[in-house]
C-alpha cells in the first residue's frame, strides 16, 4: 500500500499536535519523501535494559514499501525486541529508528496510540476479546479509531471473507479452533489497511497445516500493498516461502538475505559433516540443529537426527521399549528356528 505524501504542508501544519491526522502522518507520509523510501529504517540502533541484557547492539536495516521480511534467530535473538521498538512498547537505548522517513523519537507519548492506529500488529497469543464475537472484535479495531456504523458495515464483512471468516462472524473466541482464533486477530489488524503489518510468531501456537494458511494470508495481505514483517521460529514457512530473511544472533544482525532460508547453507554442510562423522552430538543438539535444516540441506539426514532425538528424550522409555521389542523378535526367531527343525526332522522319520 503506497503512503502517499501530504500535499499541502500548511493545512499539515494547521493540524492540532494532539490529533489523530498529525500521528497518522508519522507512519502515511514521510517528513521528506526524497530523504528515503523505507517503511522501516534502523540505522546503528542499540536497546540496553536495566538488567544489562542486551536486546539490540548496532542493528541496522530497512524495509521498503510492499516488502514481506522474516526475522529469524533463536530466543532471545532481538526478533521482539525490535517489535516492541516499533510500536514505541520500548525505547531504544541509541541510534535511530524511523516509519515511513519519519523519526520515532519525535512522537511524543501522548501521540503514541494514534500512531499505533496506523500500524497492524498480531500477536502469537491472538488478544481476542472474550466477550465478543468475531464480528465485534474486528470492529473493535474501527470503532477504537472513530470508524462510524457505516464504515464498519462495509469493511468487517470484506475482510471477513477475505481471511476466510464469513461463517464465522457471530462465534465467539472460545468456539473456534487457534487458526480461527489467529485469522480473527489477523482480520483485526488489517481492517483499517494499515501501511505496515507486524506478525509476531504468528504460527507459534498452531499445527503445520494451519500455518500454511495463515502464511498465504498474511501474502495476501501483503500483495494488496502492505508491508509485512514476521518474526518467527516456523523453519518450514521461511522455507516455503522464499522471502527476504533478517537473521539476529545475540543481538546483531548476522544475516540479510534475500529469497533466503531459514538456516545458512554453510551451517547446514557443517552439521551434514558432524552427521556423516563418527563424532558424538548430544540429542538436544541435534534436535536444533535438524529444526535449521532446508531444502538445499541432505533432508533425508535431518529427518533422521530429529527422529532420533525425539526417541532419545526420552531415553529410559525408548530403551525399554527397545529392549523388550529385542527380546520378542529374538525369542520369535528361535520359536521359528525350533519349529522348522521339528518340521524337518518329522518330513525324515
Amino acid at each position: 500500500m503506497a503512503l502517499p505524501a501530504r500535499r499541502n504542508s500548511a493545512r499539515r501544519r494547521a493540524v492540532p499536535a494532539h490529533s489523530p491526522k498529525h500521528a497518522a502522518a508519522a507512519v502515511r507520509a514521510p517528513a521528506n519523501p526524497r530523504r528515503s523510501t523505507a517503511v522501516i529504517d534502523f540505522k546503528a540502533v542499540e536497546k540496553r535494559y536495566d538488567v544489562g541484557a542486551i536486546g539490540l547492539d548496532q542493528a541496522s536495516f530497512s524495509v521498503q514499501r510492499g516488502e514481506f521480511v522474516f526475522l529469524v534467530g533463536s530466543t532471545g535473538s532481538g526478533k521482539s525486541t525490535i517489535m516492541r521498538l516499533l510500536i514505541k512498547e520500548l525505547e531504544p537505548s541509541g541510534g535511530r529508528i524511523a516509519v515511513a522517513g519519519r523519526d520515532l523519537s519525535e512522537i511524543t507519548r501522548r501521540r503514541v496510540p494514534y500512531y499505533r492506529r496506523n500500524i497492524g500488529v498480531v500477536f502469537q497469543d491472538f488478544k481476542l476479546l472474550p466477550n465478543r464475537t468475531v464480528h465485534d472484535n474486528v470492529a473493535y479495531a474501527l470503532q477504537v479509531t472513530g470508524g462510524s456504523r457505516k464504515e464498519i458495515r462495509a469493511k468487517v464483512p470484506d475482510i471477513l471473507r477475505l481471511t476466510g471468516l464469513s461463517t464465522k462472524l457471530h462465534n465467539y473466541p472460545d468456539q473456534l479452533s487457534g487458526g480461527e482464533q489467529q485469522r480473527v486477530a489477523i482480520a483485526r489488524a488489517f481492517v483499517n489497511h494499515p501501511p505496515l503489518l507486524l506478525a509476531d510468531e504468528p504460527t507459534g501456537n498452531l499445527d503445520p497445516e494451519t500455518s500454511i494458511g495463515i502464511m498465504q494470508l498474511l501474502y495476501r495481505i501483503n500483495k494488496t500493498g502492505t508491508t509485512v514483517l514476521v518474526a518467527t521460529h516456523d523453519h518450514r514457512m521461511v522455507d516455503k516461502m522464499r522471502r527476504r530473511v533478517i537473521e539476529l544472533s545475540r543481538g546483531r544482525i548476522v544475516r540479510d538475505e534475500a529469497g533466503g532460508l531459514y538456516a545458512r547453507d554453510e551451517s547446514t554442510r557443517e552439521f551434514a559433516a558432524r552427521l556423516r562423522s563418527d563424532a558424538p552430538v548430544a540429542p538436544e543438539t541435534m534436535a536444533v540443529e535438524a529444526g535449521r535444516m532446508t531444502q538445499r540441506s541432505i533432508a533425508a539426514r535431518a529427518d533422521e537426527a530429529a527422529r532420533s532425538a525425539e526417541a532419545e528424550a526420552d531415553s529410559a522409555r525408548a530403551a525399554r521399549i527397545a529392549r523388550r521389542a529385542a527380546r520378542d523378535a529374538e525369542a520369535e526367531a528361535e520359536a521359528a528356528a525350533r519349529a522348522e527343525t521339528a518340521a524337518t526332522e518329522a518330513s525324515r522319520s
